[in-house]
């Protein structure tokens, strides 16, 4: 089975992301948001788009959303994910990074198994402030109106938080419900 492909958007968490698969036991592999969109789609069964700096320095992201590949995009991943589908990011009003309590609206497949609500670490120097067409609204705080978004029929996941440091609450469900995605689809 091929793995899934973590693309490094040049944050300082990607490795921790890469790492978390390792230790679950899920095949992976990092590129950097520079491969060739024709190549991650040879190479992989689901991309996870890191975390990242700015929008600007995402390279070829965009592109790997045309795959038909399961996608789970976390922070940058989410912001490159909901404005190639025409939604809004811009500067969070409380920046920085830190701990958040998200309330899950929906669980759907990423999130499932989930509580209602989950404490988990989370950066929101940009945010998705309008969600685009044809995505629900999974999750939700009291400081960001999209911690987590989805276009289930695409298999399109985006979390605001990020569900590899230690700090969020039981971040590798998020991982190991991927890894099931990316098996079923």
């Amino acid at each position: 089975m091929l793995p899934i492909c973590v693309i490094n958007n040049f944050g300082q968490f990607n490795h921790l992301i890469h790492r978390a698969l390792r230790d679950l036991d899920i095949e992976v592999i990092m590129l950097p948001n520079s491969t060739p969109a024709a190549r991650v789609g040879e190479e992989c069964r689901g991309i996870i788009l890191g975390g990242g700096p700015a929008l600007e320095r995402a390279g070829n992201c965009a592109g790997y959303l045309d795959l038909g590949l399961p996608v789970l995009g976390i922070c940058l991943g989410l912001h490159i994910m909901a404005t190639k589908f025409g939604g809004s990011v811009h500067p969070g009003h409380s920046g920085g990074y830190g701990p958040v309590e998200v309330e899950i609206c929906e669980q759907d497949e990423i999130l499932k198994g989930y509580p209602d609500t989950v404490n988990v670490w989370a950066s929101h120097a940009d945010e998705v402030t309008r969600v685009p067409d044809g995505f629900v609204l999974l999750a939700r705080s009291g400081i960001c109106g999209a911690e987590a978004i989805a276009m289930p029929d695409r298999h399109f996941y985006g979390l605001q938080w990020h569900p590899e440091v230690s700090h969020t609450f039981e971040g590798s469900r998020v991982f190991e419900n991927f890894d099931r995605i990316t098996r079923e689809s």
